[in-house]
């Protein structure tokens, strides 16, 4: 791995990779291991999975690979040499190591804070950047001081309809990004706000727009596969999408959240998307044992919340929850997203 002439770190140059590490093990000691293995003669490194939708697994990435996926990143988001990048994600995972490699190859000046909300706020109090990265949990945690940002990526999880308000009409870009371990970070980029919409052209509101070389099919399932451009074989995922062309798609759910429910099939986030506009509180419609249709719809939301919804004017018959559920908390993992199964479990349903 090749350090860029111009790459800096909290504005610091380095003669060679050796004084970068000794350099970051000083002062940035949780951001070593990875750097040792990016910097070993080995071709590869090793990721693993977030394990938000199975058990993590390890996932092994060869580093020509790695500097592909970065500069794809680089030259759609358009940031040259010089850009001032943050750096507030993990680097067990693949997002946190992408902007390492991203750095290094495009010759970034590089500013590094853990992930806590503490440390996120004190730096952006104290800096402005061209470019980062969040999940987002993060984003929340840190709206008012966002703007320091000029584009901002969120990854890791939906982003919440308050969320999306809030974002709105910024003065910053932001975007949300659709990608995986496997496919090394985003393979695609949806505009959130009027200025990401502005700022690079062709995207769609709505609509995932493919990166430089990656192309998009859908399988007899509708479930959306990846050709990289940098792996000789697809990527399948579970993700159940509306395939526009070839380099463009709508999100619809996870395949494996459908519902058979009396023999229909039911997408559970096509309910969500119709139910948002009318539930305050964060909610999911999930599925319960059912003796006569197997499974039967019910509503989940978090809190206690009074409801006024005329469910039979909103949705299809078969599409109506038949029961509603009030949760005090939802589990999340890391990056905000709502785990299904395990709310219900330790709710007691």
């Amino acid at each position: 791995m090749q350090i860029h002439p111009e790459f800096q770190l909290h504005n610091r140059s380095f003669e060679n990779h050796k004084d970068l590490l000794k350099h970051v093990k000083e002062k940035f000691p949780s951001h070593a291991s990875f750097l040792e293995e990016l910097f070993s003669d080995s071709d590869f490194i090793m990721a693993r999975t977030s394990g938000s939708t199975g058990k993590p697994k390890p996932v092994k990435i060869s580093k020509n690979n790695l500097i592909k996926s970065a500069e794809k990143s680089i030259n759609f988001f358009q940031l040259p040499p010089g850009t001032k990048a943050l750096l507030n994600l993990s680097p067990q995972f693949i997002a946190g190591k992408l902007m390492w490699v991203r750095a290094l190859t495009g010759g970034w000046n590089l500013f590094l804070s853990q992930a806590d909300t503490a440390s996120t706020r004190q730096i952006l109090k104290k800096e402005k950047f061209d470019f980062g990265a969040m999940v987002p949990l993060q984003l929340s945690q840190n709206i008012e001081l966002i703007t320091k940002i000029k584009k901002l990526i969120i990854g890791g999880a939906p982003v919440g309809k308050k969320q999306m308000k809030e974002i709105k009409n910024l003065p910053i870009a932001v975007f949300a990004t659709y990608g995986m371990t496997e496919t090394i970070t985003h393979v695609a980029v949806k505009g959130l706000n009027k200025k990401a919409l502005e700022q690079i052209r062709g995207l769609k509101e709505g609509i995932y727009t493919a990166l430089p070389g990656i192309r998009f099919e859908k399988d007899k399932r509708n479930c959306l596969v990846i050709h990289t451009g940098y792996y000789p074989e697809a990527v399948v995922t579970n993700d159940v999408v509306e395939l526009i062309d070839d380099h463009h798609f709508e999100w619809k759910g996870r395949f494996d959240n459908i519902i058979n429910s009396g023999g229909i099939k039911i997408q559970p986030e096509e309910i969500e998307k119709k139910l948002s506009p009318f539930i305050s509180s964060d909610f999911f419609i999930y599925a319960l044992p059912d003796e006569k249709l197997g499974q039967r719809l019910v509503l989940v939301i978090e809190g206690k919340k009074d409801l006024d919804i005329d469910f039979e004017k909103l949705l299809p018959k078969y599409h109506i929850p038949k029961n509603i559920l009030f949760v005090p908390h939802f589990t999340r993992s890391f990056s905000g997203k709502i785990k299904r199964k395990e709310t219900l479990e330790k709710a007691g349903f």
